[in-house]
């Protein structure tokens, strides 16, 4: 973490100071934070498909979008003005706006399984969602359906979660500005990070930005555009600076992140959280929040925890986490239709 304050001087030391007693968990994930389950189904036949994180009990949800182009089902009833305080579960997937069919499955999962808000006649499962633009590749006519969310609530589970390319990262790519030609393979990346106290804070995301992926620690891109003859990186801030004939598309991307914690948190106390988390993104993809991303970060807090963490420590390390799934997302995902990973370029 020193490191990373010589390179963003600012917001490291103030995550520093904030979160002196953390430590990375090793093969961590999203599921160390008790009561949340994570399930994946992937069409490979595109590739494309969803992810679905089930908290239960119920946790405490909310959300951020930044990105100009979100893709987005039931995220006006987390804000904290809003009735209905915890949520089921929440659904990420691929398929552009075809994909938010899968939380419907996800639902009829949920319903039958007893869970939801209980009303005077049903209880209705409370499931927000959102998508993310992989149409680009391989048949665009492939799209997660309400069976891939029934599917992916069906197979969630606690313990080690798969990265790389499944699920909502199926499809995923990075570093588009240039058109796909010249894109990278990415997908789902998942860690946790912990305090001497007990404090969990873990995140899961799929990275689809149009940006680059750059490692904090470094400062140096690590996936994203490629020069024209496919070896090296192009880096997307120089592409920008020379102005240099971008062609990426509005809407046809976003990075999706769930972020849980065991912290007990109210509802506007989870979306400062995730307004805070949303600086990951910034220390890890560039440009972020563009015009042609939908970038949204979910919070989910179990609770539990007394006396109870306080804010700032949670965002920090949020904003930490999420930094850190962003460049797994990359590090672990596989080419498909032509689409080369990072494991494929020369070292």
């Amino acid at each position: 973490m020193l490191q990373r304050a010589r390179l963003f001087p600012l917001a490291a030391i103030l995550s520093v100071v904030a979160v002196a007693n953390a430590r990375e968990t090793t093969n961590g994930a999203l599921t160390d934070v008790p009561g949340i389950r994570v399930g994946h189904y992937t069409l490979s036949e595109r590739p494309t498909g969803c992810t679905v994180v089930i908290a239960d009990p119920p946790a405490v949800g909310a959300v951020d979008v930044r990105g100009g182009a979100p893709g987005t089902r039931e995220t006006n009833l987390l804000d904290p003005v809003n009735t209905v305080e915890r949520v089921n579960a929440i659904v990420l997937a691929g398929g552009s706006a075809f994909g938010l069919d899968a939380a419907s499955g996800t639902v009829k999962w949920l319903e039958e399984h007893g869970a939801g808000f209980e009303t005077s006649v049903v209880r209705v499962p409370i499931v927000p969602a959102a998508i993310l633009f992989d149409l680009g590749l391989g048949d665009p006519h492939v799209r997660p359906s309400a069976d891939c969310g029934y599917r992916a609530a069906a197979a969630s589970r606690s313990g080690p979660i798969a990265e790389g390319s499944v699920g909502a990262g199926a499809g995923a790519t990075v570093g588009k500005l240039m058109g796909m030609a010249r894109a990278m393979k990415s997908g789902i990346g998942t860690a946790s990070i912990s305090t001497t106290s007990g404090l969990v804070v873990a995140a899961l995301a799929a990275v689809n930005s149009v940006g680059d992926v750059i490692d904090p620690a470094t400062g140096q891109v690590i996936a994203g555009i490629r020069t024209s003859d496919g070896r090296g990186l192009a880096d997307a801030r120089q592409v920008l600076r020379a102005n240099a004939g971008v062609v990426g598309t509005a809407g046809e991307n976003t990075t999706l992140v769930v972020v849980a914690t065991n912290a007990a948190l109210t509802k506007a106390q989870a979306t400062k959280v995730a307004q805070m988390a949303q600086d990951g993104l910034a220390r890890a993809i560039a440009p972020v929040h563009t015009p042609f991303d939908g970038d949204t970060v979910f919070v989910l807090a179990t609770g539990g925890r007394t006396p109870k963490d306080d804010v700032l420590t949670v965002g920090a390390m949020a904003a930490d986490v999420t930094s850190l799934v962003i460049t797994r997302a990359v590090r672990e995902a596989t080419a498909a239709g032509g689409v080369p990973a990072l494991r494929d370029l020369p070292h």
